[in-house]
């Protein structure tokens, strides 16, 4: 699913609720910019983490 994502789409991470909502900021070589609601900005791995898509905050 990561392959499908673009800038400004939400998402939450699987192993992380805690962080809350985040907006895709980039994605770039398998690398996924996420700046999350509880968190800040996070870089992923997205071959190790499938983000999972969020509904509206």
């Amino acid at each position: 699913m990561n392959e499908f994502l673009e800038p400004g789409m939400l998402v939450r991470h699987p192993d992380a609720p805690d962080w809350g909502i985040g907006q895709v900021q980039s994605v770039i070589n398998g690398r996924i910019t996420v700046n999350f609601q509880n968190e800040g900005k996070v870089v992923i791995d997205g071959k190790r983490v499938e983000l999972i898509l969020a509904g509206e905050p």
